[in-house]
């Protein structure tokens, strides 16, 4: 079938007026698509001019035999699409370029027909609908698989060279600042009907996405939902505004330890940010550098006194041992109870359980101290 539109043949006008019609639709996608139209005018004329051309021309193919695309023809516009994603061009642009090129040439063409000439606009209009219906979701898989291949690729080359970092074996441009991440669960996890590990790979992801926000090079992490470690790449970073926002994109109150290091030292730097976390989990969420935990690093630190040290806090059952290490920190029995939702009245009953299980009483400062000691160990302590 040979598409008649204005008495002329309208696949060979397409063909012909390639290069005004490509035009015209890049024109238009600049002027109705404010993405576009901040594209710098090397890249319009670049990639942008080749995919339009691409669609155009695969358009005027299916207007030359009025059939759609056969499998072949659909398998290279996959392929385009594939290498499309490789060249980096965004799918928006891809696809957009499809549909507003056949409405450019609808609508530049379509008002010259006859009269005599309407069955075949109309014959026109079912095919590019159909057309656009077959071509979008192909040309859509073609791209996504690609990006999903290059994605791959780019996590196993930032899987590997975070093992190798943290091993010692290899070295990258630096310096960095190692990050080791206490990630509680997010409250949906734990709602009833809820599937818990949809919630917290959405937490997850939510926290890589805004860690890869404040950097301009790759983050290298091996981050679970429960926490684990992130390589930042840079110097004199605004950490207490990063820990914030993730904390705040993921939903959950983050405690992370940090530490600076050269490329040569991230192995070195991520054993210390792991044991600076270890102290720092009674002490609240927030940031930590070795410097605010201090006498807790140094008291959960091996030596004979250690195992002691645990044992005053051994009989203590983990809602003693939270209420403990939340009332160390306020310094008050009411603020203790805030935090923990509780009566301040059961803030004084479990502190006087701690005072008759270990025989030290927290609210006496000269206790205070030994204590402190003592849950540093405990956590030190597998």
């Amino acid at each position: 079938m040979s598409f008649i539109i204005g008495g002329r043949p309208l696949a060979a006008r397409l063909v012909t007026e390639m290069p005004s019609f490509v035009r015209q639709v890049i024109a238009s996608l600049v002027e109705r698509v404010p993405a576009y139209a901040q594209l710098p005018a090397e890249e319009l004329a670049g990639d942008i001019y080749r995919v339009t051309e691409h669609a155009l021309r695969a358009f005027a193919a299916v207007l030359a035999s009025g059939e759609l695309p056969s499998a072949d023809e659909l398998r290279f516009l996959r392929e385009s699409a594939a290498r499309r994603a490789e060249e980096g061009v965004p799918i928006d642009v891809v696809l957009t370029a499809y549909h507003v090129g056949i409405q450019v040439v609808w609508e530049t063409l379509v008002p010259e027909a006859r009269p005599e000439e309407i069955s075949d606009v109309l014959a026109l209009n079912a095919l590019a609908l159909r057309y656009l219906q077959l071509v979008t979701p192909v040309v859509s898989a073609g791209y996504l698989d690609e990006r999903q291949t290059m994605f791959d690729d780019e996590r196993s080359a930032r899987a590997t060279l975070l093992t190798g970092l943290l091993a010692g074996t290899v070295e990258a441009p630096g310096p960095f600042v190692v990050l080791a991440l206490d990630v509680p669960p997010h409250p949906d996890e734990l709602l009833a009907g809820v599937d818990a590990a949809v919630a917290s790979r959405r937490k997850l992801r939510r926290l890589r996405t805004e860690l890869e926000r404040h950097s301009r090079e790759p983050v290298l992490s091996s981050l679970t939902p429960d926490g684990g470690l992130a390589l930042l790449p840079g110097e004199d970073l605004p950490l207490e505004r990063i820990v914030a926002d993730a904390a705040r994109a993921s939903g959950v109150p983050l405690t992370v330890a940090a530490v600076a290091a050269p490329p040569s030292g991230v192995a070195t730097a991520a054993v210390l940010a792991r044991e600076v976390l270890l102290v720092a989990r009674g002490s609240g969420p927030g940031l930590y550098r070795l410097t605010d935990v201090l006498l807790e690093y140094q008291l959960s630190r091996p030596s004979a006194a250690l195992a002691p040290l645990a044992a005053i806090v051994a009989p203590l059952t983990d809602e003693l041992v939270q209420t403990l290490e939340v009332y160390l920190r306020r310094g008050s029995r009411r603020p203790a109870a805030s935090e923990l939702h509780v009566h301040p009245n059961t803030v004084d009953y479990r502190l006087r359980r701690v005072a008759e299980l270990t025989g030290l009483d927290p609210t006496r400062i000269e206790h205070v101290t030994l204590l402190t000691a003592a849950l540093a160990a405990r956590r030190a302590r597998p």
